[in-house]
């Protein structure tokens, strides 16, 4: 029997909608860990008693599914593996290697039973027909390669052996990255073929046959860019500036739908400004986040560790699994790395660098704190040790450490 790991940060999103007629859709990079994700639902249904009959698993990249292209097609196939009428559990993994899936899965929600779970790499699978026919009959859940925590965590789950210096671990894991396919294999130089391989497939079957794509090199000259560029404030009008110095021709509007389409393959994640004074989102810049570090080391020669984009972008991947919505607060000409809320009354102001030896650096990275009138709860994370973890009520708290330890913000 196949070994699965269960990654509960997203279980529990997700286990409150089991027996709900709800559609459940989870989205993500491809390879983070989609299709895995639905047999550890699966093996939970089963162990609460759900019997075989009532399950109808549909793997569409599977070989013995690969025919199956049309709605119709996708129909025929479902009803075969029905015997009676029971309450059923559908799942259908890439569902968007269907086109025009919408219309047949809003008929099975319809019938009320069904607890259908889709996943997709991408999120053109939330456009057309699912969003304007489904408001509020589904829900999303969006997955991240794994983070630190679970990188080393399912690393003892596959007896692979895990460094007893956890901070030389997490260097290693920031030029690894979180693939879950990356752990079977040992050498750096394995993990990052992988992972060049897993960017190509996204190339391949997200991007490159694109239809608003019109010119694929320019394509490539962006995507470089925005990935190159990871946690610096960047625009559409920044981006024209550096092709204009380039000699390439170039439409803002072009920029901004190739901007869109990594985004929704799901490569980078768009981290938006937010003035904390007008309390006004600043609509013209943005920070965009990678999905997996190893995007960056896969695409570029140099290995360096660039630690103030990369410690932001280890952290922005942990919250959003902890369910925190993220922005970059501005106060004047200070930036606040991060505005992290949750729920009703979860709200933190956050700062993250490498160290603060010097008090320049601490300096810096404390003013903002000072700047900000409201008393919500500041944070500032180093991956160096700390000496104070509270000074003028800021906590100081290791990333490493905090992530490790599977924290929350308190």
């Amino acid at each position: 029997m196949e070994k699965l790991y269960k990654r509960e940060d997203y279980l529990n999103k997700i286990r409150g909608f089991y027996d709900d007629t709800m559609i459940k859709v989870i989205t993500g990079i491809r390879r983070c860990g989609k299709s895995y994700f639905l047999k550890t639902v699966i093996e939970e249904l089963k162990d609460k008693g759900i019997k075989d009959k009532d399950i109808i698993y549909i793997e569409l990249d599977r070989k013995e599914y690969k025919d199956i292209e049309t709605p119709s097609e996708l129909e025929k196939m479902i009803d075969s593996m029905i015997k009676d009428k029971d309450f059923k559990y559908l799942f259908i993994d890439e569902i968007e290697n269907v086109k025009g899936f919408e219309t047949l899965i809003n008929s099975y929600r319809e019938t009320n039973n069904y607890s259908i779970f889709l996943t997709g790499s991408n999120s053109y699978l939330l456009s057309g027909e699912l969003i304007t026919k489904l408001t509020g009959r589904y829900i999303e859940i969006e997955m991240l390669p794994l983070n630190f925590y679970e990188y080393v965590d399912m690393k003892r789950f596959l007896d692979k052996e895990v460094n007893i210096n956890i901070y030389l671990e997490f260097e290693e894991f920031i030029r690894n990255g979180g693939f879950p396919g990356s752990l079977k294999y040992d050498s750096y130089e394995d993990k990052l073929l992988y992972t060049r391989n897993v960017i190509e497939q996204i190339f391949d079957k997200d991007i490159k046959e694109h239809k608003k794509i019109k010119d694929k090199a320019l394509f490539e000259v962006i995507e470089k860019f925005v990935v190159n560029n990871f946690g610096n404030i960047i625009s559409v009008g920044n981006i024209y500036d550096y092709l204009m110095k380039e000699k390439i021709n170039v439409d803002r509007r072009t920029i901004k739908t190739y901007i869109e389409i990594l985004e929704n393959a799901k490569i980078i994640y768009p981290c938006e400004l937010f003035d904390i004074k007008s309390k006004k989102a600043l609509d013209k810049y943005k920070k965009y986040y990678l999905a997996d570090l190893s995007i960056y080391f896969a695409l570029n020669t140099d290995n360096r560790i660039n630690y103030g984009p990369v410690l932001e972008n280890v952290l922005f991947s942990y919250l959003k699994s902890k369910n925190y919505s993220l922005s970059v607060g501005r106060i004047g000409d200070l930036e606040c790395d991060f505005i992290a809320r949750r729920g009703i009354d979860e709200y933190f102001y956050i700062q993250v660098t490498k160290n603060i030896d010097d008090e320049k650096t601490k300096e810096r990275e404390y003013k903002p704190f000072y700047t900000i009138r409201e008393l919500y709860p500041r944070y500032l994370f180093v991956s160096d040790l700390i000496l104070k973890r509270n000074i003028d009520g800021i906590n100081n708290v290791n990333i490493v450490d905090f992530i490790y330890n599977k924290e929350d913000l308190k």
